[in-house]
Parts: structure tokens; sequence; C-alpha cells
């Protein structure tokens, strides 16, 4: 009896051992401990994914960007910025997991000497790495069901958006800053959109830089696509100026193929721009494509 009790009185006083799960980064492969408690997150992808399965941060940037993660935002306290991380802040929060990436990504390594940092950047392959995300985020926080659930939401989503434009024609896929536009080939930033859905491109070899190839309207008008996808930036920052539809309301766009079919896309330009690959971000575009596309 007495071995017995003393058996549960060590097991008692035990600390707890966390577990472990190997998710994969833009790194690789890291090795990270399960149902972190204190999170600071420090890219809006990983909010987006994050709020999608229930999980909320202790730390979060300013701004986050989209209004609808206004409720994960609620009540968690601010860690600095994107680009600028508030050290001091990130440092009394002791966070049990700091993540970050895209464009916080170069502050890793110094995020890294305050607590354990997952470089969760979503550059390259957005939706294959966004899923990748959210199959990682579901084995860090005991979520596997839900991110399961979540990807197979998508998956059909995305069948729904290509079926809407299959045999629609081509694609130019334009991002306009105030008057400035510029064009993204199928191998850019976000090509995704050519690859995912099937969607030819109306011109190839696009300089292949993260602003895009500066274009002019006569551009568009020389090009003249059949489908013409538009990413306002201003908008995505919440900076003041000429919307995309301003810009691009004019004789020579007006006088394309896209405008006088009715297939000029305004998508939703934060879900694209600012946390491209997050979850709820993926499936507000297929929504938005299959919308532009009635009757498929």
């Amino acid at each position: 009896m007495l071995r017995k009790l003393a058996l549960a009185l060590t097991l008692a006083a035990a600390p707890a051992v966390a577990e472990e799960v190997t998710v994969e980064t833009y790194a690789g492969p890291v090795a990270v401990e399960t149902a972190p408690e204190t999170i600071a997150v420090f890219d809006i992808a990983a909010l987006d994914t994050l709020d999608a399965l229930g999980v909320k941060p202790t730390g979060l940037v300013r701004p986050y960007y989209l209004p609808f993660l206004e409720d994960a935002a609620e009540g968690t306290e601010p860690v600095g910025s994107l680009f600028e991380p508030d050290f001091e802040a990130v440092n009394a929060l002791q966070p049990d997991l700091i993540i970050a990436g895209g464009r916080s990504q170069e502050q890793v390594p110094n995020l890294a000497k305050l607590a354990p940092t997952l470089d969760m950047t979503i550059w390259e392959d957005t939706i294959g790495q966004g899923l990748a995300r959210l199959e990682a985020y579901g084995k860090i926080f005991g979520k596997e069901d839900e991110a399961a659930e979540l990807h197979a939401e998508f998956e059909a989503k995305l069948e729904a958006a290509k079926a809407a434009v299959g045999g629609k024609g081509n694609a130019l896929i334009v991002l306009t800053n105030g008057p400035k536009i510029s064009a993204y080939g199928a191998a850019g930033r976000f090509g995704w959109l050519h690859t995912a859905l099937e969607l030819p491109e109306a011109v190839e070899a696009v300089e292949q830089t993260t602003h895009g190839e500066a274009i002019s309207f006569e551009f568009i008008r020389e090009v003249d696509p059949d489908i013409l996808l538009v990413i306002d930036r201003l908008s995505a920052t919440g900076q003041e100026g000429d919307s995309a539809a301003t810009t691009l309301d004019n004789a020579l766009i007006r006088d394309t193929k896209a405008w006088k079919s009715g297939q000029v896309v305004f998508l939703s330009a934060a879900p694209v721009y600012i946390s491209g690959g997050g979850i709820q971000s993926l499936n507000i575009v297929m929504d938005e494509i299959q919308a532009a596309f009635p009757g498929n």
C-alpha cells in the first residue's frame, strides 16, 4: 500500500512532459511542442488559419488589415508590426510559441532568441504551402479533424471555381496601386490563380518580380484578355487614393473583351495581397471567382 502511495506521489510530482510533433514550415520540417498556450502571431495568413481552427493568439501585430479577423484580434496584446516587432512586448508576453513568416520573415532569427519561432511563410506555392500550414497548425493545436474538414471544404470550392472559369478564355492578373498598374504571370506572386484554376495566360513572358511588371492601359488593350483579375493594393493596405475601379474605367480598358463581356473581376484585395494562403482567404477568393461566373 505504502509502495503504491509513494509511486502515486512520485507521478504526481513529476513535471508534465510536453509532446512534440514535427510540422512542415518554410524552413523545412521542425519539431515543436504541442498545445502551446501563449502564442504571438506575426503573420496575417497564420492568424487567418488559426482563427478558422478556433485558436486565438495572445499577442498579435497591428494592423492586421482584414476586417473579418476583428474577433480573432480582439483582446490580443499588441506585439509590434509585421516588419518591426516590439521585442519588449514579446518578451513580456513570454510566449510558448511565436508564429512568423512572410513580411516578418526577416525577424524570425531575432524572435527565436525569445521563444520557439516557426517561419510559416507562404510564397512560391500559395495553395500547397497554405494547406501545409493548415495541417501543421492542426497538429500543433490538436485540431487535426478540423484541419481536415477545412481542407476538404476548400478543395470543393476550388473545383467549383475551376468549373466556373472553364471555357471562359484567357486571363490577365493586374494589381493597381492608385494610378499605377502592374501585371503578374503564371510564375509570379499571384500566378497560383492561373495554375489552380487552370486559367490560360492572356500573355506569357510577364516579368517575374515581387511587385509585378509595370504596364500601361495600352498594354492591356493590346493583350485584350477575355478575363481581367484585379487586385487593388491601396484597398488591401487601407490607403486612400484612386480605387482599382476608378483607375481602370477608361476608354482603353472599356474596349477590351473582358470589359465588354463583364469579365472584369475585382477580387477582395486583402485576402489576396495580405493573407494569401490563409484558409479563409483562399475560400473567399474561390467564392468570388465562382460568383463572378454564374450559371455553371
